[in-house]
C-alpha cells in the first residue's frame, strides 16, 4: 500500500540559470529540483521474503515511523533496515541527516548515505546526490557527477531528475550545452506530471526554442500547469485565453485564472485584474476591486500610468473603501 510522501527538503532557493541559453526574461525558468522523498513501498514489498509477506519489513516501519514525524525511531529502524541492504532505507537516512530531523543536520553523513543508495540505483538517493554535488552541499561541488547522477535516475524515468538534467543540458554545466537535448528531457518530466516541466514547455514552444513553435501545443501545456494551480502558468494561460492564442478565445474564463494567479500573489495577474474590473471587461464594472488590486499591484513595483489616473479620479468613499479591503488582505494569501 502506498502512502502519502513525506514532504521534501525546503529548497535552498538554488537557481542555476534565470533564462540560460534559451534568452527568456521569466523570472526562473528551470531551476534545479530538490528531490521529493517518497514512501517506497513498491521496493519494500518486493525486499520482503515470501513467508513473511504479512509482516511489515524494517524499512517500511522507518517510513512510517517517518510520515509520523517520530524521527528517532525512523532513524533506528532505517539503520537496522539498511544493515538488511533495504535501499529505500539508505534514501531515509540520508534525508534525516540532510534535514536535521531528530539528529544534528549533516550533510556529510547525508551524502554517505545517499552514496550507499546510489550504488544501489536508487533513483531518490540518485536524485539527491546529484543535488549535492550541484552546489557542493556535504561533497566537493562536481557539474559532472551531479549530471551523472541525475542522468541515471531520468534513465529510470524519475520526473525531478529529468527536469534536472534538462536544466543541465539548457546551461551547458556539466554536459555540453544544446537546446534540443534539454527540450527532451524537458518533455519526459513534462510527461510524468511535474508541473514546473509542464510550464516550462508550454514557454518554450510559445517561443519556439528547442522546439518547433507551436501556439496549440503552448497552450496545452500551460494549461496543464495552470490547473494544477502553478502561479505563473495560470497568467500565462488567462492571456492565451484572453486573446485566443492556441486556445479558443475565452475572456470569462481568462477573468478566472487571473483572478487564482492574482489572489497567490502574482504583481502581472492583479494588475491585469484590476483592468478587468476597471472596464467591466469579462466580469461587471467594480471600481473599488480594480483600485484594490492596482494598489497590490504597484506596490509590488508594476507601473501602470493609465490604472494611476484611474484611481486618482475615484470619489473619496470609494478610494477608502479600497484601502480598507486592502488592509484586512494584509497577511493573507501571501500578499504581503
Amino acid at each position: 500500500m502506498h502512502k502519502q510522501q513525506p514532504k521534501p527538503e525546503k529548497d535552498k532557493g538554488l537557481n542555476l540559470t534565470k533564462a540560460l541559453c534559451f534568452g527568456l526574461s521569466l523570472t526562473a525558468l528551470f531551476t534545479l529540483i530538490s528531490p521529493n522523498l517518497p514512501v517506497l513501498k513498491s521496493n519494500a514489498i518486493a525486499a520482503k521474503k515470501s513467508n513473511e509477506a504479512s509482516k511489515l519489513t524494517f524499512g517500511e516501519q522507518a517510513y512510517d515511523a517517518f510520515e509520523e514525524g517520530k524521527y528517532i525511531t525512523a532513524l533506528k529502524l532505517a539503520e537496522k533496515a539498511a544493515q538488511k541492504g533495504e535501499a529505500n532505507a539508505y534514501t531515509l537516512l540520508g534525508r534525516i541527516y540532510a534535514g536535521g530531523l531528530g539528529v544534528a543536520k549533516n550533510s556529510k553523513t547525508a551524502a554517505k548515505w545517499y552514496e550507499l543508495g546510489a550504488k544501489k540505483d536508487e533513483v531518490h538517493s540518485l536524485v539527491a546526490l546529484g543535488k549535492q554535488y550541484a552546489i557542493g552541499d556535504g561533497v566537493k561541488k562536481n557539474k559532472l557527477k551531479a549530471a551523472n547522477y541525475f542522468e541515471r535516475a531520468a534513465k529510470k524515468g524519475e520526473a525531478q531528475a529529468q527536469y534536472n538534467l534538462a536544466l543541465i543540458y539548457a546551461k551547458g554545466d556539466g554536459r555540453k550545452q544544446d537546446v534540443f537535448a534539454a527540450a527532451e528531457w524537458l518533455k519526459k518530466a513534462a510527461a510524468n506530471e511535474l508541473v514546473v516541466a509542464q510550464y516550462d514547455l508550454g514557454t518554450l514552444y510559445s517561443i519556439g526554442r528547442g522546439v518547433k513553435k507551436d501556439p496549440l501545443k503552448a497552450a496545452q501545456w500551460t494549461k496543464k500547469a495552470a490547473k494544477q494551480g502553478h502561479t505563473a502558468a495560470e497568467l500565462e494561460y488567462a492571456i492565451m485565453l484572453f486573446k485566443g492564442r492556441g486556445v479558443k478565445k475565452d475572456q470569462k474564463k481568462a477573468f478566472q485564472y487571473f483572478k487564482s494567479s492574482a489572489s497567490k500573489g502574482n504583481p502581472v495577474a492583479q494588475n491585469r485584474l484590476a483592468r478587468l474590473y476597471a472596464y467591466g471587461v469579462a466580469t461587471e464594472p467594480n471600481p473599488i476591486q480594480a483600485a484594490k488590486w492596482h494598489m497590490i499591484a504597484r506596490s509590488a513595483g508594476v507601473a501602470d500610468m493609465k490604472m494611476d489616473l484611474f484611481i486618482a479620479k475615484l470619489p473619496k468613499d470609494m478610494k477608502a473603501k479600497a484601502q480598507a479591503e486592502l488592509d484586512a488582505m494584509q497577511g493573507t494569501n501571501g500578499l504581503y
